[in-house]
C-alpha cells in the first residue's frame, strides 16, 4: 500500500447500528465529527519566543471560526476550536498533540507553529489519520514529499532563501553571501536554500554563523562575517535574534552589508526597533497599516479584530483568518458527509481562492503547496514597505 493512501483506515471508526446487529449494516464514524459539532485543534506558543506569531494567527483564526458558527456553522454543525500552548517547545508540544489527538479527538490540526514541533508531531498525526492543515511554519517537510495529509498556505522557506539570492545578486550585484542561522530544523533549511541556490548560479559560500535560538551574544559572529567581507547575509532568524544580530551589527559601524530574512522573521517588532531600519525580508504577504487604504472587506476585517482583540491585526492575524478561511470554504464544499476523505478533496478542488487582501492560493490533487511566490518588504521608519511581489526562483 501507497503510504500516503494509509490514512483511509486510520481515519475511519467502525462501528454497529442497531441493538441485534445480525443484520445491520456498519456505519462509518469520522473522528471529531458528531451531529453537532466539529473539532479543531491547534499546537502554538502563546507564552514563548514566537508568541507573537501564536496569539496573532489564533487570533484571525478564531474570528473568523466565530463569525461562521454565528451564522449557524458548517453544514448545521458548530466548530470547536481548541488551542495548545506548547511554547515553542517540542516536549511541550509532543504533550499538547497527544491531548489534542486523543483526549479532544480532533477532526484536523490547524496552524501548527514550528518546525521541530511538526517534525516530532506529524508521524503520530498522520497514523491517527489528522490532516496538518497550513502549519505556521515554511519548512519543505510540512509539504514535501507530497501526502494526502500536507496542505500549506506560506511560502516555503527553503523557496524564498533561493528567490532572495537570485534577487539580489542578479538585481543588486551582491558578490559575497553569507549566511547567519539558528542551528535547529528551521535554521538548516535557510542554509540549505543559500547553498543552493548559490551552486545553481556557480557562486560559493563566503562565511556561516551558527546559534542557538537561546543565544545572545553576537559580537564574535559579525567580526567574522566582516572579515569575510560579506556583502549579503541570509538570515535563518526569527524576532529576539534577528534584533540582536543587527544590533551588533549596528554597534560596529558594520553598514556596508544587506540583511535579508524571510517569513520567520517579518514582524512589527523588527521594524519597531531602531536595528531593523533596511531590513529585507521575503514573506508570503505584507503587512497593512491603519493608514493604508484598503477594500471594504479589508476594512470591516481590520475594524472587527480591533474591536476584538483591542489591537490592530498584523501579518500573523492575516494568515490566521486566512487559514481559517480555507478550511471553512473546504468544509462547506465537502459537504454534510463530512469525513477526511471528502475534506482532502475539497481542498484539493480550491483553485481559485483570492483572500480579501488580494493574495491567490490554489490547491491540486498533485500541489498541496498554495503558493511559491514570495513579497519582496524591506523595513523603512519603522513601517514594512512592499517592493515587489511575485518573486521566485
Amino acid at each position: 500500500m501507497d503510504k500516503s493512501t494509509g490514512w483511509l483506515g486510520a481515519s475511519l471508526l467502525l462501528g454497529l447500528v442497531g441493538c441485534s446487529g445480525d443484520s445491520a449494516p456498519p456505519a462509518v464514524v469520522q473522528r471529531g465529527v458528531t451531529d453537532k459539532e466539529i473539532v479543531i485543534g491547534s499546537h502554538t506558543d502563546f507564552s514563548g519566543p514566537t508568541a507573537i506569531w501564536g496569539v496573532g494567527t489564533i487570533n484571525g483564526a478564531r474570528m473568523r471560526i466565530d463569525a461562521q458558527n454565528a451564522k449557524g456553522g458548517v453544514h448545521g454543525r458548530q466548530i470547536r476550536f481548541v488551542v495548545e500552548d506548547a511554547q515553542y517547545q517540542v516536549p511541550r508540544a509532543i504533550q499538547a498533540a497527544n491531548k489534542l489527538l486523543h483526549r479532544d479527538n480532533i477532526f484536523a490540526m490547524l496552524l501548527a507553529l514550528g518546525t521541530p514541533m511538526n517534525n516530532a508531531i506529524m508521524p503520530q498525526q498522520f497514523a491517527a489519520g489528522v490532516p496538518n492543515l497550513f502549519p505556521m511554519t515554511g519548512a519543505r517537510s510540512v509539504n514535501e514529499p507530497l501526502h494526502k495529509f500536507k496542505f500549506t498556505q506560506r511560502g516555503i522557506y527553503y523557496d524564498e532563501m533561493r528567490a532572495a539570492v537570485k534577487y539580489f545578486v542578479e538585481q543588486k550585484g551582491s558578490k559575497q553571501v553569507c549566511a547567519v542561522y539558528q542551528d535547529t530544523d528551521y535554521g538548516k533549511e535557510i542554509l540549505a536554500g543559500t547553498e543552493d541556490q548559490l551552486k545553481a548560479m556557480d557562486l560559493t559560500m563566503a562565511a556561516t554563523s551558527a546559534h542557538k535560538p537561546t543565544e545572545t551574544e553576537f559580537t564574535a559572529a559579525i567580526l567574522r562575517l566582516r572579515e569575510a567581507k560579506c556583502d549579503l547575509i541570509m538570515m535563518g532568524t526569527v524576532h529576539r535574534d534577528t534584533i540582536l544580530v543587527l544590533e551588533a551589527a549596528r554597534k560596529m559601524g558594520w553598514d556596508e552589508v544587506t540583511w535579508v530574512g524571510n517569513n520567520a522573521s517579518y514582524a512589527q517588532v523588527v521594524a519597531d526597533h531602531e536595528a531593523g531600519e533596511g531590513y529585507y525580508a521575503f514573506a508570503a504577504m505584507a503587512s497593512i497599516y491603519a493608514d493604508d487604504p484598503k477594500s471594504p472587506a479589508v476594512q470591516a476585517w481590520w475594524d472587527a479584530y480591533i474591536a476584538t482583540f483591542k489591537v490592530e491585526p498584523d501579518i500573523a492575524a492575516m494568515e490566521g483568518y486566512r487559514a481559517a478561511d480555507l478550511m471553512v470554504l473546504a468544509m462547506e464544499r465537502a459537504g454534510r458527509e463530512l469525513t477526511t476523505g471528502s475534506l482532502i478533496a475539497a481542498l484539493e478542488g480550491i483553485t481559485d481562492y483570492t483572500d480579501i487582501f488580494g493574495y491567490r492560493v490554489k490547491f491540486s490533487p498533485s500541489q498541496h503547496s498554495g503558493t511559491k511566490e514570495a513579497v519582496l518588504s524591506q523595513v523603512r521608519n519603522k513601517r514594512w514597505v512592499k517592493l515587489d511581489q511575485g518573486i521566485t526562483h
